[in-house]
């Protein structure tokens, strides 16, 4: 497993990156829709019965026309990007509402779990605003330099990947209050404490190295410690959900690493919310 879990990341990771970078506009939406629209199969596996392909075309409806308004030139996107801040807003107000069901767990399961509609919206305000968030942020001043919006991700994704770290090396050696046992026993308040200042210095340390523009250094510290609560809640969450539908992982798409929803439960968390106080 572990093998496998290595040679994955080896081929994923120069790729994802790549396609951060180099991939034109519109080929870098087409990749990220295919991605949006496999981790919501994958969502689907939360949901028993026959109304998986209902509430898949549900998605399918609600996500081809969120996507009928991007502009054929990408310049042009700041023209309908304040419509779709609101799904970024939407996206915040989610993470608040799933984060309290995450730690409120299980009791806070009965008002959510028997039913397949809901689960579907969960997955929709997950992904919806993950989608829009990547989106807007890798247009940033696209006309005037390409590769700013691509840098904006990346430092999101430094950020958490940075807290993931921290919390791991600081919960194994310090962690003893739990944050969440019921949804996952490994987690511990100590943890969280370690991998936000690892995750603010290299968010203070990229930004600086990358030129990318914020308004004062205690604007960047208190955007990325947001970001790292909220992207550490969502793996909370996509665990509570795994944990009442009976399931390990999302998917076996990657081997060694599960579904896409395994890699990408604390982007879609972190994502839109630095992109809602990043653009606002």
């Amino acid at each position: 497993m572990l093998k496998q879990r290595v040679i994955t990341a080896l081929i994923l990771a120069p790729l994802v990156i790549a396609g951060i970078f180099f991939l034109p506009f519109p080929a870098f939406i087409v990749a990220l829709a295919a991605i949006t629209m496999v981790g919501f199969w994958e969502w689907t596996q939360f949901i028993n019965g026959s109304a998986r392909v209902q509430i898949v075309s549900l998605f399918t409806l609600i996500f081809g026309a969120s996507l009928v308004a991007i502009p054929t030139d990408v310049t042009a996107l700041a023209a309908v990007a304040d419509s779709h801040r609101a799904i970024l807003a939407v996206g915040g107000i989610w993470w608040l509402v799933a984060s309290t069901l995450a730690i409120t767990y299980p009791s806070s399961a009965k008002l959510w779990s028997s039913s397949a509609l809901l689960k579907g919206i969960f997955g929709v305000l997950t992904l919806l605003p993950f989608f829009w968030g990547i989106l807007l942020l890798r247009a940033v001043n696209y006309a005037e330099s390409p590769y700013h919006g691509s840098q904006l991700v990346m430092l999101v994704c430094f950020i958490v990947w940075a807290a993931d770290t921290g919390a791991y090396f600081t919960g194994k050696r310090f962690g003893k209050h739990k944050m969440a046992p019921s949804v996952s026993p490994n987690k511990t308040i100590e943890g969280l404490a370690g991998g936000a200042l690892l995750a603010m210095f290299i968010a203070w340390s990229g930004a600086s190295l990358m030129n990318i523009p914020f308004s004062s250094v205690g604007t960047l510290l208190a955007i990325a410690m947001v970001t790292v609560v909220i992207s550490v809640l969502g793996d909370l969450v996509e665990s509570m959900f795994k944990r009442v539908a009976g399931i390990k992982d999302s998917g076996t798409i990657l081997p060694g690493h599960g579904g896409i929803l395994d890699r990408i439960d604390s982007l879609t968390a972190a994502l839109p919310v630095f992109a809602l106080f990043y653009l606002w």
